[in-house]
């Protein structure tokens, strides 16, 4: 009768075990992500703005320039003792670009002046050349004109009145 009870006991504990760990559910993994076309994520392609060859765009006239080096006070009309202003604004990109000023005065465009500046631009830039004459200019018509390596970029004209 022992054995009955040895043997009963061992089964007892053998099914409780079972009814602890056997019962318990199984977490099942969860399903591999499927992925359809149009939800991969592509990146967006690299655009690099396309080389802009080089060119001035205006020429603006002034008697003060800003720390971006660009007209606050523009003017086509001067008294003798101003600062002239003028400032070439430009595009585009180049390894280097020649900027030359040349000021003149009166019908026979008798030079004034001549300034070179040699710039690298890497997109709009304002270039800024002036000039000035602490006795005073003679009063009448003035003409600056930009040139970029050379060749003309534009000409701009005005005058000194008393």
């Amino acid at each position: 009768m022992r054995f009955h009870r040895t043997t009963t006991l061992i089964l007892v504990l053998l099914v409780g075990c079972l009814a602890l760990f056997g019962c318990k559910k199984k977490e099942e993994a969860p399903p591999p992500e499927t992925v359809t076309p149009a939800a991969v994520e592509t990146p967006a392609p690299v655009v690099t703005p396309a080389e802009v060859a080089f060119k001035v765009t205006s020429i603006d006239l002034g008697k003060a320039i800003g720390a971006d080096k660009k007209v606050t006070d523009p003017a086509t009309t001067f008294a003798p003792k101003d600062t002239i202003y003028a400032v070439a604004n430009s595009e585009g990109t180049a390894a280097s670009v020649k900027l030359t000023a040349k000021w003149t005065f009166g019908d026979k465009n008798q030079s004034v002046k001549d300034e070179d500046q040699t710039i690298a631009p890497t997109g709009p830039a304002a270039t800024e050349f002036h000039v000035s004459k602490p006795k005073g200019w003679p009063v009448g018509h003035y003409k600056v004109e930009i040139l970029a390596d050379g060749v003309s970029a534009g000409t701009k004209e005005f005058e000194v009145k008393k």
